[in-house]
């Protein structure tokens, strides 16, 4: 029988979605980190639960081919990079299993898909550092990144992903600590001052945000002087966040240096990003995935494109250069007025930014288009498409959509549902059971189907990967026309009973939401704001759009409800039959 801190001699059999090995020994699955396909290794058991197991290799005994040296002096210790010892081109063919992998587990679909589009610079390659700044067991500061599944920091002086200007902001920071007497911040006692360095690059010039747990911070003029002999450009801005919270940046931004925000261009178009604004870390990978997307959407110049999540606009503009019309759909009210701003700067006149939720406006804008060859791009956050959203495409009657995702995960769910695979029973996702005897890789009509998927490796040497996804949507293969005979008699179909299945089918009457806050009071004796009762329904993945003051109240800062108040419109609108 295994046991804790038994040594086990072992091949590995495969690697698995996080880097890991997994090898299976006497009936137990373990997962041993650093260890590939075909290695002969020596590991210590650290955990049995079941038939899992997890281990700690201590030796390598046969290397694998495609096995290289780390660059990283603490790999493995810092949660980020989990490949650096896998060849890069081994890297590019794993990413794609990855996705073809979570694509069959998840979202029960059988798709062939390619290796993963290279990035030029397999190190070097972010323009934007996040780093953590706290306290170590003896109370000394420190800057690093977190160890895996932990908010252990482990200390840092460069990292092999970021470029060269990383380990010299790392440096001047923690030069400025120390002569200034700024302590990194203890979370456990809630003392110090600093809590995250935050840093773009964009165009040759930096943004540089320190979050801190309190409003100022001494000497600044001396960290500008500091900064100011490591960039030739840079904006300062302090950001206080006292939060008990793992959200990085809190919502008070102080600029105390610069002009807060600089211009880059790509691909034509001008656009401006300041402490907060969403572009992708791997700028050569960025230009190739944004190529690819805009000739999927944008073939022949006619096309009316609508780019759902459409952040600050940069795809969007560059949509619009190429597309007859582009309608941009964000619910981030800053991000829409830089997009309404980037629009400004270029000269789109045939751009329209719509600050709100995209199953809200995309029926309207489809009704608005109505005749025209429309196309969708969507690009979600790792969270992937809101259920109400994927609801509302599978309803719209688009022909085409592209995704592009960067989450296996949660791509597969949303291609499962979009392909017909899995559909929804009261609240979870089950395999559709029409699609039963149904070959592998054939897709029900009314659903959409892939027409073409390509990962790139935006995130050289870890795990994650982009994925950008072609569909259409599965048309019958034939029309059959029917003469039917309507009637009393024999082989004839009775008005009668079609009138008394109407009758017994008819729609239930409209439940308002004036109707459910009078129902909440008189059951449990408070109120609710018609707000509380949206987001319920959000949550809930329901339509809320029947009552529009609710959903502007919405995007208004407020409180939540409470849980009572959550399971009183719950059961409230179970009573109403909504749920």
């Amino acid at each position: 029988m295994i046991e804790k801190n038994d040594i086990i001699c072992a091949v590995t059999d495969a690697i698995g979605s996080n880097g890991e090995g997994i090898i299976k020994h006497e009936g137990i699955t373990f997962f041993v980190p650093a260890c590939l396909p075909g290695e002969k290794v020596r590991f210590k058991v650290l955990k049995i639960k079941g038939n899992i197991g997890y281990g700690k290799a201590e030796e390598i005994l046969t290397p694998a081919e495609e096995r290289v040296r780390e660059k990283c002096p603490v790999f493995l210790r810092c949660g980020g990079c989990c490949l650096q010892h896998l060849d890069y081109s081994a890297q590019l063919s794993h990413k794609a299993t990855v996705v073809k992998d979570t694509l069959r587990k998840i979202g029960g679909i059988q798709v062939s898909v390619p290796n993963a589009i290279r990035s030029d610079f397999p190190y070097g390659y972010r323009n934007k550092l996040q780093i953590p700044v706290g306290v170590d067991k003896d109370g000394q500061t420190v800057i690093g990144f977190y160890a895996e599944h932990s908010h252990r920091i482990v200390p840092i002086t460069a990292c092999a992903i970021h470029p060269e200007w990383s380990e010299k902001l790392i440096a001047t920071i923690k030069r400025y600590m120390t002569e200034c007497a700024v302590k990194g911040y203890d979370e456990e006692n809630k003392t110090g001052a600093l809590r995250h360095i935050v840093a773009r690059e964009i165009g040759g010039k930096f943004i540089v945000t320190l979050v801190t747990a309190k409003r100022e911070l001494p000497n600044l003029p001396y960290l500008i002087g500091l900064l100011s002999e490591i960039f030739r450009e840079f904006s300062l801005y302090l950001n206080f966040n006292n939060e008990d919270t793992n959200v990085i940046l809190g919502k008070e931004f102080q600029l105390v240096h610069g002009i807060g925000v600089f211009e880059a261009e790509e691909q034509g178009i001008y656009y401006q990003a300041g402490p907060v604004t969403f572009l992708q870390v791997n700028e050569n990978v960025r230009t190739k995935l944004y190529k690819d997307a805009l000739k999927t959407v944008c073939k022949d110049g006619d096309e009316v494109v609508i780019d759902a999540y459409s952040g600050g606009g940069l795809l969007t503009a560059m949509l619009a250069k190429k597309a007859k019309r582009v309608y941009g759909i964000e619910l981030e009210p800053e991000a829409s007025r830089c997009a309404d701003m980037l629009k400004v700067r270029n000269g789109l006149v045939n751009m329209t930014n719509i600050c709100g939720y995209v199953e809200e406006h995309l029926p309207k804008v489809m009704e608005k288009e109505k005749g025209e060859k429309v196309g969708l791009i969507l690009d979600p956050p790792r969270s992937g498409i809101a259920r109400s959203v994927t609801k509302a495409l599978l309803e719209s009657g688009i022909e085409k959509l592209t995704l592009i995702s960067c989450n296996p995960a949660t791509l597969a769910r949303d291609l499962g549902i979009l392909a017909g695979r899995l559909i929804e029973e009261e609240g979870e996702l089950v395999k559709n059971p029409a699609y039963e005897g149904v070959a592998e890789g054939e897709t029900l009509p009314g659903y959409y189907e892939i027409e073409r998927i390509q990962p790139y490796d935006m995130f050289p040497q870890t795990k994650h990967v982009e994925t950008l996804v072609q569909l259409s949507q599965k048309k019958p293969d034939s029309i059959i026309n029917v003469k039917i005979e309507f009637g009393e008699g024999d082989g004839e179909l009775s008005l009668k009973k079609i009138a008394e299945r109407i009758e017994a089918n008819k729609p239930k009457e409209k439940v308002t939401y004036k109707m459910i806050q009078d129902y909440i009071e008189e059951t449990y004796g408070f109120k609710v704001h018609t707000a509380y009762i949206a987001e319920v329904k959000r949550d809930l993945g329901l339509p809320m759009y029947d009552a529009p003051n609710a959903v502007e109240e919405l995007k208004k800062p407020r409180q939540h409800p409470s849980e009572k108040m959550v399971k009183a419109i719950e059961e409230t609108l179970k009573h109403f039959e909504i749920i």
